[in-house]
């Protein structure tokens, strides 16, 4: 059965009420195009370092983007996938950069808290990342069982991290989400093949959701949000920067077909790793 998936990508600012009614609009697209699963950015709701933790500490405005994403869900019958959003922990004094899915009821049905902290040097205008002097990693793997599949839950710089990938399609992935926010630079490097590399080893679909553009005079993201099948092929992509839409079908059967011709993690597990 082929199911219509709505990849969106943002050019998210330090503005969180013009960021959810880009939200709201790329909502709204993705519903009128028939399409069941939508899958924002990281940073989708606000992209300034020097915000997100105030916005992780202030219950009225999480709750604002919860009730917000929960609506739009419920609204246009939509499974949401929402990039990142930092939340405050307040038992352990940390915030955590978490991907909330909710589904077409409005319903949360699952939280992953991103693994792998973009700590990096880069030869761009930033030149230096350091999440870690704002976030906690999280520590445990995500897959939600949904109408249209079993998806794996990830976030950006997880993409370079093939055994957490792998993992999930043990959990028993047929879909990986890939919210981003990646550099320009690393982006224009590596942001395909990476993408490729994990849907072509797991033989799953990825649904990769990156932030594209120029947020500020030191951040530019690539953008070049897609949808890849369990092949490798690019089924669709933006090339263009700022906030829209990659619509594509993906059919189980391609996973299941692949899967069975290539049966890779049965030769894996007879090679004892």
């Amino acid at each position: 059965m082929e199911t219509k998936v709505a990849v969106a990508q943002m050019l998210s600012g330090a503005d969180l009420d013009l960021n959810m009614r880009c939200v709201r609009e790329l909502a709204s697209q993705a519903a009128k195009q028939s399409a069941k699963i939508l899958v924002l950015p990281e940073n989708f709701a606000m992209f300034d370092s020097a915000k997100l933790i105030d916005l992780a500490k202030s219950e009225v405005r999480t709750s604002f983007i919860h009730n917000a994403l929960s609506t739009l869900a419920e609204e246009f019958g939509l499974w949401i996938i929402a990039g990142s959003v930092p939340l405050f922990l307040r038992s352990i004094d940390k915030v955590t950069a978490s991907c909330l899915v909710f589904d077409d009821k409005g319903e949360l049905v699952s939280r992953y808290d991103k693994i792998h902290l973009f700590d990096v040097d880069v030869a761009d205008k930033q030149s230096s990342y350091r999440e870690s002097d704002l976030f906690e990693p999280g520590s445990q793997l995500r897959v939600v069982d949904s109408p249209f599949g079993v998806i794996g839950l990830s976030i950006c710089y997880d993409l370079r991290f093939p055994e957490q990938y792998q993992k999930l399609r043990a959990l028993g992935a047929e879909i990986i989400v890939v919210p981003s926010a990646f550099t320009y630079l690393t982006g224009q490097a590596h942001w395909e093949v990476l993408l490729r590399a994990r849907a072509i080893e797991n033989q799953c679909y990825i649904l990769a959701a990156n932030q594209g553009g120029q947020h500020s005079e030191t951040r530019t993201s690539w953008g070049n949000s897609m949808v890849v099948d369990p092949w490798g092929e690019v089924l669709a992509i933006k090339t263009q920067s700022g906030a829209g839409l990659v619509l594509a079908e993906i059919d189980l059967a391609e996973v299941h077909n692949r899967r069975k011709a290539m049966p890779i993690m049965q030769h894996r597990n007879k090679a004892g790793f």
